[in-house]
């Protein structure tokens, strides 16, 4: 059922109904009770309204009455209701067991055995319900009873004069339902209908004016989206700006050495133009390397380990990587105690910022001072530090440095403002921090912040 329309009516309706079936029968159980105790007390003054007659016709006789004229017989009249005429039967009993008298409705055979109170039985197939009273003085016992079916009928047409009107009713009900959901979802439509009306460009906050309470949450989550795509969407957008920039700055260079190279006759700029033309080709492969790095990264769901790996063989792997092709450059040493030290995380993830880390510090080191990777243990985390003798960031840009294209006033002609950048990303997706400290004694100190939970 994928109406929330059709979803609200069903269980509105179905509510409704389970409430109403369940008065009705609460109606039907007190009815019942209820019109029994009434008829009971009627059973009862009938019973002794008879006795009271009985004895008042024996007082008269005794007081010489019997010779006044007789009066005329009163006839009360009956209603038109074959359903309950002659509800009642009469029989008056001698205590020998002589049938005296009886109602015209009254069965032939005695309503019942006992002296007094009530009591039921069957004549007939038919179940009376019977109050008795035994005047012991005038040798009499009068019992009056209801046929039960008869009291049954009169209870079921009570309560189907109260279902009918239901019947009726919920038809009615239900096209009112149906009505007032559709009114109370219209806010729900006017914001679709707002929503579909929208350019794609259009993020700006939807306006909470008179909006019910139960749609303002869904409002400030849409609004909160709006604020999240904008923000990637402007983020997306100067990426591709300044990747456009930097990307064209190298490729003009190249352009530019290939026409000295071709324009000159003279071997030795022939060579500087064609060195200059390699220099340019690095610089452009790692910048392009470091954009797809970037978009891998940003494309990662990150934070799930993979299983664990050693950290000093990757750094030592990513340090003989780095080395290769730098003949000249720093070396990197790596504490002993990382090769004892195993990690729970993403490994693709910690070896893109480690490489970038290592790259950052051999591109800002002098040859003669070594790079360090080091560990140290914390009370809750783990620190990966990898110290440089460079010149380090300055402290008014150290809060700038993750961002992208961001390169300070210490910049080398290889950077381009990326690599910090992809460290912090990674390693936040990985679950752990990048932390960045001026050294005392000179140099930067990049620190892979590690919860202990990933050390393994």
């Amino acid at each position: 059922m994928r109406s929330l329309r059709t979803r609200l009516f069903v269980i509105l309706l179905l509510t409704t109904g389970l409430l109403w079936l369940s008065a009705t029968v609460w109606i039907f159980l007190s009815t019942r009770t209820e019109v029994e105790r009434v008829l009971d007390a009627r059973l009862m003054e009938a019973a002794r309204m008879v006795n009271s007659l009985i004895v008042s016709q024996d007082m008269m006789k005794d007081e010489g009455e019997s010779d006044r004229p007789a009066q005329s017989a009163m006839r009360i009249p009956v209603l038109d209701h074959p359903h309950y005429d002659r509800q009642l039967s009469c029989q008056i009993w001698s205590l020998d067991g002589t049938l005296i008298g009886k109602s015209d409705s009254a069965p032939d055979a005695t309503l019942a055995a006992h002296a007094t109170g009530f009591s039921e039985t069957v004549i007939n197939g038919e179940s009376w319900r019977v109050f008795a009273v035994e005047n012991a003085s005038l040798g009499v016992r009068v019992l009056v009873g209801d046929n039960l079916r008869i009291r049954d009928r009169l209870v079921n047409d009570l309560v189907k004069g109260l279902l009918f009107p239901a019947l009726l009713i919920i038809p009615l009900l239900a096209v009112l339902i149906w009505l007032c959901v559709g009114r109370g979802l219209a806010p729900l439509r006017k914001l679709a209908g707002d929503l579909a009306a929208r350019e794609a460009s259009d993020l700006h906050a939807i306006e909470d004016l008179g909006t019910t309470r139960e749609i303002s949450p869904v409002l400030k989550s849409l609004n909160g989206l709006f604020t999240r795509v904008a923000g990637a969407r402007e983020r997306e957008q100067n990426f591709i700006a300044f990747a456009a920039h930097e990307l064209r700055t190298p490729l003009a260079g190249l352009k530019t050495q290939a026409q000295v190279a071709l324009a000159s006759d003279d071997s030795a700029i022939r060579e500087k133009a064609l060195g200059q033309i390699v220099a340019g080709v690095d610089r452009t492969g790692k910048l392009v390397r470091q954009l797809l790095d970037i978009a891998s990264v940003e494309a990662s769901e990150g934070g799930k380990a993979v299983g664990s790996f050693n950290v000093g063989e990757m750094l030592a792997s990513l340090a003989a990587e780095l080395r290769s092709p730098r003949t000249e450059a720093a070396e990197i040493q790596i504490a002993a105690q990382l090769f004892d030290l195993r990690v729970a995380l993403e490994p693709g993830l910690f070896r893109l910022a480690a490489r970038n880390l290592l790259e950052n510090a051999l591109n800002h080191s002098p040859p003669e001072a070594p790079i360090r990777c080091l560990i140290e243990r914390q009370a809750t985390n783990l620190v990966i530090a990898i110290d440089d003798a460079g010149p380090g960031i300055p402290e008014d840009e150290i809060r700038h440095v993750t961002e992208r294209f961001f390169r300070g006033r210490h910049r080398v002609a290889a950077g381009s403002g990326l690599g910090l950048s992809i460290v912090e990303c990674a390693l936040d997706r990985a679950g752990a921090e990048l932390q960045l400290h001026n050294r005392t004694e000179g140099g930067l100190s990049a620190r892979i912040v590690l919860p202990q939970s990933l050390v393994s």
